[in-house]
């Protein structure tokens, strides 16, 4: 491995037009604590500064400010008092004019893609949960100062932000146009694996964290940029070969942490923070992928498509971000929803994924919301605005009075799509897709409303999605799925559900414990008074290891005594038990190969 580099460090020049500077050190690898330097040019006599509470892309209050210590303040050699004014903002009395200079402390130790981690094997953060917001200068240019890391001389740098004085390893000076381009950069800090390629012409860069000997990179790589390609042409029809297409980045950076057991990944401008786990990547040698590298390219497929649908074309709500409270639209299931509709699909497109493959994940994003009973309780419009109180903050009751805007948004993006490509029978262009493009076009890529997609809608069609909107986006009756799958060639095959869901529960089962983990609304099981958090111990005289036990101690019987663990108590419940299976797990089968093809491959219906 190369030997580091001194960081190329330049003094600014009077002209220079950056007045907010940031340097970021390791205070300690071992206490896993950032040490941050901010300097500000030209402070206000009374200089607020803030950290945010929360991190576009992931709609929760996070409060970040409690993982910052030690704040000091200082201007030449005079320490100045600062004042703390609410849990996540401090005040500075001090000279106005005169450079500004603060200190501080932030624990890193959440190794997610939402706010900072350090430790000796890997450093990375979110400016969210780490650079401070300077009141009143938040449009100026930022300067982000990275030191090298003595104590791991193989560490490299990867992020978004543009290089201003860099040096081989990538530690040095970069700059943003504002503090909104600064937190929306993630940086990337250890000895990761790392990839190029172009995707239409556009640099990409894959930078891969803790993947085990076996890890195929080349796999992965190629895979990545057909999703890309596949990706830019949707966004980009027309392309000519050898054409660079228009985009809205120049680069582009996939960061990925690959750990023992993890799931995620948030959208940034003009890159991306995603995990997985070791088992789901592509291993050297190995031709036939694990089961869970569909659900990784997946991942790669939602975050990029947000470059366009979320990054750019968002919510007018979204036009500009307050870090300090929660922002709120009945958006995200357009989102959230659409992308998840197209991540899949585009895999399909890109030829990552048979038609057999795509039908059994969308069979499963179906059964999902068919299985929520509070698909029948909260709208997706409601699901969307209520992401801040409901959504990140699961407890057992969530499924009895949420629906995904996620599942359920994906599931209207396919009515949307299904119900164009009808009307339209052998037209060219009239589907989702034109509308998704018309949108962009119509938006400038930008701030855009529910009119909007009103708007496109109708023009797409020549007549209004008012009702349809109102229906399965503002309503809660079932979707028309069924008519409109068996109008593309589909058949749906209604399977009898597992045991867990005839009873109504969703349950854990380790070491033959079976605990209960939710008990559905209108079931057996809460009729029977089952209750979350429940040990299932047994059925009358017979100790049970595992849910599928119980056919075989209930025998013929219609009723059983079941026996739980609550509060180290002993209950028995009677509880009844399903007279018949009743239909309710969706398996989609193909009757008609040409209508599953003009879909799935955009083609028009003849």
């Amino acid at each position: 491995m190369p030997k580091a580099t001194r960081p190329i460090v330049a003094r600014q020049p009077a002209s220079d037009p950056t007045t907010i500077h940031y340097q970021v050190g390791i205070a300690s690898l071992h206490a896993h604590t950032f040490a941050v330097t901010l300097r500000i040019t030209s402070p206000v006599a009374t200089q607020r500064v803030s950290l945010p509470a929360w991190i576009p892309g992931s709609y929760l209050v996070r409060d970040f400010a409690r993982h910052l210590s030690g704040l000091q303040a200082r201007q030449g050699k005079a320490p100045l008092a600062v004042r703390q004014l609410d849990k996540n903002s401090w005040e500075v009395d001090c000279k106005a004019g005169k450079a500004l200079e603060l200190r501080y402390e932030v624990y890193a130790f959440d190794n997610s893609v939402r706010c900072c981690w350090l430790d000796p094997q890997r450093g990375f953060f979110n400016g969210t949960g780490l650079l401070l917001q300077v009141a009143g200068q938040t449009q100026a240019v930022h300067e982000l100062h990275l030191l090298p890391v003595k104590a791991s001389p193989t560490w490299k740098v990867a992020t978004g932000l543009t290089p201003h004085k860099i040096n081989t390893r990538g530690f040095g000076t970069y700059r943003a146009a504002d503090y909104d381009e600064l937190v929306d950069c993630p940086v990337e800090i250890s000895d990761f694996w790392q990839g190029d390629f172009k995707a239409c012409g556009v640099p990409h860069q894959l930078v891969v964290t803790g993947a085990p000997p076996s890890f195929d990179g080349e796999r992965l790589l190629a895979d990545c940029r057909r999703i890309c390609e596949t990706e830019i042409r949707f966004w980009s029809p027309g392309k000519k070969p050898g054409k660079q297409a228009k985009m809205p980045h120049h680069r582009y950076v996939f960061m990925l942490n690959v750990v023992d057991d993890g799931y995620g990944g948030l959208e940034h401008r003009n890159s991306t923070a995603l995990i997985c786990a070791r088992r789901d990547l592509p291993r050297l040698d190995q031709p036939k992928a694990p089961e869970g590298y569909t659900t990784l390219q997946g991942l790669i497929s939602h975050e990029y498509f947000h470059t366009w649908n979320v990054k750019r074309l968002r919510p007018s709500e979204f036009a500009s971000f307050d870090y300090t409270r929660e922002n709120y639209t009945e958006l995200l299931w357009f989102f959230e929803g659409f992308t998840s509709y197209y991540d899949d699909l585009i895999l399909r497109r890109a030829g990552l994924l048979d038609d057999a493959g795509y039908l059994k994940l969308l069979g499963k994003t179906i059964n999902q919301v068919l299985q929520t009973p509070g698909q029948a309780v909260q709208s997706v419009a409601q699901s969307s605005f209520d992401a801040w109180l409901k959504y990140y903050r699961v407890d057992e009751n969530t499924p009895n009075i949420t629906v995904s805007y996620y599942t359920k948004g994906a599931l209207v993006a396919l009515c949307l799509d299904l119900t164009l490509r009808t009307d339209s029978k052998s037209a060219t262009g009239v589907n989702l897709d034109a509308v998704m493009r018309s949108l962009w076009k119509r938006c400038k890529g930008g701030p855009m409303a529910e009119a909007d997609v009103l708007a496109v809608l109708e023009e797409i069609s020549g007549r209004s999605f008012a009702a349809e909107l109102a229906a399965w986006v503002h309503g809660t009756k079932p979707l028309p799925l069924q008519a409109l799958l068996q109008a593309h060639g589909l058949r749906v095959v209604q399977d009898p559900p597992a045991l867990a869901q005839q009873l109504g529960l969703r349950v854990t089962e380790s070491a033959g414990v079976v605990t209960i983990k939710n008990v559905l609304s209108d079931s057996l099981a809460e009729r029977a008074g089952l209750a979350a958090g429940d040990e299932w111990i047994g059925v009358d005289d017979w100790r049970m290891t595992k849910l599928d036990d119980l056919p075989l101690y209930a025998g013929r019987a219609q009723q059983v005594t079941a026996l739980v663990a609550r509060d180290r108590q002993l209950v028995r419940l009677r509880l009844n038990l399903p007279k018949q299976a009743q239909a309710a797990s969706w398996r989609l089968t193909v009757t008609d190969a040409t209508k599953v093809a003009a879909w799935l491959d955009d083609k028009p219906l003849l």
